[in-house]
């Protein structure tokens, strides 16, 4: 793919990830869990994933956090998005390329999930100072195997979809 098709595109994966974002903040969840998300930008980071790869991912993972640090001006969100993006990223990436044949898209997802939680809630107790604050994970977890398998569902509608227009758009020798 070229440079600027690349970066352009790469440039609204930031920017759809960062409205999901901006939306899902203002919906109410009415899980159990204070602070659970559905994780809707999740879908964005994890396509990303699959098209371009783990540089890319994390790339917009981290762009995707900081934008909306400053959308909403809320500092204090960015250790956490920062930290739960960049290891979901990470690990999903490693079940992605070495698993795949194993776990779809929704498996990939739920690896993500659970690391993306598992960061938060360290980053928590590091703040905190309080270690006891991982009697929080189970419940996090949790939902997070529910809004795992709701992302994996979503990116894999969306790759199959994106899959035809992508690289008739992006690998066309125009």
């Amino acid at each position: 793919m070229k440079g600027s098709k690349k970066l352009i595109f790469l440039s609204l994966l930031v920017s759809i990830g960062l409205a999901l974002s901006v939306v899902e903040s203002m919906m109410p969840v009415p899980f159990i869990a204070p602070g659970a998300k559905l994780g809707l930008s999740n879908i964005v980071i994890l396509i990303t994933l699959v098209l371009f790869g783990l540089k890319e991912a994390l790339t917009v993972g981290i762009l995707k956090s900081f934008v909306f640090t400053l959308v909403t001006g809320s500092i204090s969100s960015l250790f956490y998005s920062l930290s739960g993006s960049i290891l979901s990223c990470i690990l999903m990436y490693i079940v992605y390329k070495n698993f795949s044949e194993i776990f779809s898209l929704i498996g990939v997802s739920i690896f993500g999930a659970v690391a993306h939680n598992f960061a938060q809630v360290f980053v928590a107790s590091l703040i905190m100072k309080n270690f006891k604050i991982f009697s929080y994970f189970p419940i996090l977890l949790l939902t997070g195997l529910f809004t795992g398998y709701f992302v994996g569902l979503a990116s894999i509608f969306i790759k199959k979809n994106l899959n035809k227009s992508f690289n008739n758009i992006f690998f066309s020798k125009s």
